[in-house]
């Protein structure tokens, strides 16, 4: 934790050039020690200035989005302020999400541009790691999916009503997230100023974040890899996917036997008795125990929410946030039935009749582009129109996630902006969610050092 702080606080302030770096949920500074030390030891002082946000360390990342995002857009303010003050001031920022951070991430920068800070200020990198994009509402069938809907969007405060996007977000009567990824927003705006626009996504066990929302995918062809044959990009390991063509079905002569699959189920079932025996043990006390916390953290996190709202300087925060409202009526109006469909059991997957429309209603898994393809968008241009090289679900043999209609809209809204989409691989922990930055130093977590290798020298423009 104390190298993260220090790469915070430069002792010689003469870079023009400011990264942001924004923790997730139940996170704090150290989680980013080892991007903030990756990032120093490829940049200098005299490159580049790091800030590793802390006003949402620990139980404060409860609060929800917006109160995490305006925590964080002071920080950065103070710390422009401080070195305009100092004579050193910023022409260029870069801003880095983590998990829930990606999300707070996006909301600051949207409240930075509608203070005119984009105006004098360039911005060049916005990334975000295994970042839920389009929530944490699991799209899979059965009870205990509809469980985990159920259950996780009420023990985590304000967060966990807008991760499983069934909260009203002010008075918009929509959720916080599709406000995020609504076009005429500041925040897609603001979104749309970044030069470079990118993302990495875990495609196998990421148990907090899935592929589909951390990729904004409607499909995800990673459920069966012995189904797919994945392609990896050179110099990488097979850690980094290629970005032209990451995966592609197998021939069904080339893929196992049933007979294989399920002698290598069983073996895999039998191999986890001893986990699941002890779950059975341990389960009913963890829940206990997690709701009787989550309770206390909820009820702290609501008197928090209120503090802040009463704080001093949120003025300027309560900004409008959809700047034309041609179609915000009718988005309005359908948001309530959206929020009662997340409420109610569904489908894994469309059926194929519906595939191909929900595709073409941003349901597709990949806009793809190159690594080194960069937007060249200043803060005075509009939005650009980005021709993205788009594949649909049903030309690529891969079915339709039975995603709300809010989350396909999510999709289209956010590919239209453009980003560059990182499918990352990590074979050797499984829980990837961590290892993807390493946010603890393990040797599990070496493949993440790949990933960040690659987004210094792939992701990242000085």
């Amino acid at each position: 934790m104390e190298e993260s702080e220090r790469a915070s606080i430069d002792p010689q302030r003469r870079a023009d050039h400011l990264c942001v770096l924004v923790h997730g949920l139940w996170g704090n500074p150290s989680h980013l020690a080892y991007l903030a030390e990756s990032l120093r030891e490829k940049h200098s002082p005299e490159q580049l200035n790091i800030l590793v946000a802390k006003s949402n360390s620990g139980s404060y990342t409860y609060d929800g989005i917006e109160t995490g995002g305006e925590r964080v857009t002071q920080e950065i303010e103070s710390l422009l302020q401080e070195l305009e003050r100092d004579g050193a001031p910023i022409r260029k920022l870069s801003v880095i999400g983590y998990s829930l951070g990606g999300l707070i991430a996006r909301y600051a920068i949207g409240l930075l541009h509608s203070r005119g800070w984009f105006e004098k200020i360039q911005p060049v990198n916005f990334t975000t790691f295994a970042t839920p994009h389009l929530g944490v509402r699991t799209p899979l069938r059965g009870y205990h999916s509809q469980l985990w809907n159920a259950f996780g969007s009420r023990t985590l405060s304000a967060s966990g009503r807008q991760l499983f996007t069934i909260d009203s977000f002010r008075d918009t009567k929509r959720p916080i997230l599709s406000v995020l990824a609504d076009p005429d927003s500041v925040f897609i705006r603001a979104l749309s100023l970044f030069k470079n626009r990118s993302l990495y996504a875990n495609i196998i066990n990421d148990r907090s974040a899935s592929y589909y929302t951390t990729a904004i995918a409607a499909t995800d062809p990673f459920v069966d890899l012995d189904a797919v044959t994945i392609r990896y990009l050179d110099n990488y390991s097979t850690n980094i996917l290629d970005h032209d063509r990451p995966v592609a079905p197998k021939p069904a002569q080339n893929q196992q036997s049933l007979y294989t699959r399920l002698s290598s189920s069983s073996q895999g079932l039998l191999y986890r008795v001893p986990l699941y025996t002890a779950l059975v043990a341990l389960i009913p006390v963890a829940t206990i125990a997690w709701t009787i916390n989550s309770g206390i953290q909820s009820f702290r996190s609501n008197k928090r929410i209120q503090v802040h709202e009463q704080g001093k300087g949120l003025d300027g925060y309560r900004i409008p946030l959809v700047l034309s409202s041609g179609s915000n009526t009718a988005r309005s109006a359908m948001s309530g039935a959206f929020r009662r469909m997340n409420s109610t059991p569904g489908q894994d997957y469309l059926p194929e009749s519906s595939s191909s429309s929900s595709s073409d209603e941003g349901g597709e898994p990949e806009p793809t582009r190159s690594a080194t393809t960069t937007n060249t968008t200043t803060a005075n241009d509009p939005p650009p129109s980005l021709e993205l090289k788009r594949t649909s679900s049903r030309k690529a043999d891969f079915p339709t996630l039975a995603l709300s209609d809010e989350q396909f809209a999510m999709i289209r809204h956010l590919d239209d902006v453009g980003w560059t989409k990182h499918l990352v691989h990590i074979h050797n922990v499984r829980h990837t969610h961590a290892a993807i930055i390493v946010r603890v130093r393990k040797p599990g977590f070496d493949e993440g050092k790949v990933v960040v290798r690659h987004w210094l020298e792939e992701g990242f423009e000085i």
